[in-house]
């Protein structure tokens, strides 16, 4: 039976990219001379430093800017609260989101069986796998969900026959 797997994925190697290219150009810009402006990556968590809030919104456009060129899908940034750490500086936490969660697994599957498809759709686990009987069934099933579902870049892997 043809099948097909929803999964949302986002390359570690590209993120580490993206955060090489934040700091090389924070570095050599001259507004942020003298500043410690910078961003870390620890897994799918990044964080940002900067001496004042204006500044860590400055580092973020720069961060969406890299993500962009490198055609990672900013829907994927989860960011976190501004935190105060010493003196005046400030942090932010950013999480990439990876995996379909649970809740938008099952928004999905609902979308799925209210279009009336031949289609039997699953959760398992963070991915959300798609059976039918025809080809061109789980095409229209691919096109439903990219229309219906924009909140999280959803990728469409594993197409067997």
């Amino acid at each position: 039976m043809p099948s097909f797997d929803i999964v949302s994925e986002v390359d570690k190697q590209e993120i580490r990219n993206a955060v090489d290219q934040l700091n090389k150009e924070v570095s050599a810009r001259f507004d942020f001379k003298g500043s410690d402006a910078r961003a870390e990556q620890n897994d799918y968590e990044l964080y940002l430093f900067a001496d004042d809030e204006f500044k860590l919104g400055q580092v973020m456009d720069i961060l969406v800017a890299r993500f962009t060129k490198r055609e990672i899908d900013v829907r994927c940034l989860d960011k976190g609260s501004v935190e105060k750490i010493s003196g005046n500086k400030v942090k932010q936490k950013i999480t990439v989101k990876t995996g379909v969660e649970s809740d938008l697994a099952k928004k999905i599957v609902k979308l799925i069986k209210d279009s009336k498809l031949k289609v039997q759709a699953s959760i398992q686990g963070d991915v959300v796998r798609v059976t039918g009987a025809k080809r061109d069934i789980l095409q229209e099933t691919i096109q439903l969900v990219k229309t219906g579902i924009t909140e999280l870049p959803l990728q469409f892997r594993n197409f067997r026959d």
